[in-house]
């Protein structure tokens, strides 16, 4: 039974079935300010979670980093600016959020300041169907100005049992969605799309082979 198990949280990671919310079709956003600020470090502050889950922020912080820095950008270790602040009596991230942007920066000598809202993370379970969902508001301020150079928000969801054949096999899978979400995998791809998404994500960073050059996409 165990190996029968196995496989079936196997293939439903496999088949994961992402039913992000689709995005329609928008403007190029404007990047005229962020251009001109042209950043080239991001620090990430202590993340503002909605959500009941207490170990969302942490969870989420371990996913931002690297969809940032693959667009381009240094970004400050985010575990190591969490407990520096917490270590300055700044651990509570509301009052990180409603701080002056310019006095965060230049603690860190950071470009750019980016604040995260956790708007969602959750899973609802519904017979043999779990869905797991992840929304998130991005904010990027300019650390000198503190005025915004770019704004996003996405929201994704995903039932692991839909990529599963028979009604066993969906219910096995929804009831482990249900014991333990995997609110990571969707993170890292909410962060993926939002950063990387042509015309509505981060143009590339200075540490980018398309630096400056990919002005018709963003």
């Amino acid at each position: 039974m165990k190996s029968i198990l196995q496989r079936v949280l196997a293939l439903a990671t496999v088949a994961i079935v992402v039913t992000g919310c689709a995005t329609p079709p928008q403007a190029h956003n404007d990047y005229t300010a962020f251009r001109q600020a042209d950043p080239r470090s991001v620090l990430v502050v202590p993340v503002v979670s909605r959500s009941v889950d207490v170990d969302a922020p942490d969870y989420f912080l371990s996913t931002i980093s690297q969809p940032i820095a693959e667009r381009g950008y240094y970004v400050f270790p985010v575990n190591l600016i969490k407990r520096v602040m917490e270590d300055d009596g700044l651990g509570d991230a509301n009052l990180v959020h409603a701080s002056a942007t310019p006095k965060l920066a230049e603690l860190f000598g950071a470009d750019a300041v980016l604040y995260v809202v956790i708007e969602r993370w959750d899973s609802k379970y519904a017979v043999i169907s779990t869905t797991t969902t992840v929304e998130l508001s991005y904010s990027l301020r300019n650390g000198k100005t503190g005025d915004e150079l770019w704004k996003h928000s996405e929201t994704m969801a995903y039932d692991p049992a839909g990529g599963q054949n028979g009604l066993l096999a969906k219910a096995i899978v929804a009831a482990f969605e249900k014991a333990k979400p995997n609110y990571i995998p969707l993170a890292k791809s909410v962060n993926g799309i939002s950063v990387a998404r042509a015309g509505r994500g981060l143009p590339a960073g200075p540490y980018d082979a398309k630096y400056k050059t990919d002005q018709q996409q963003y």
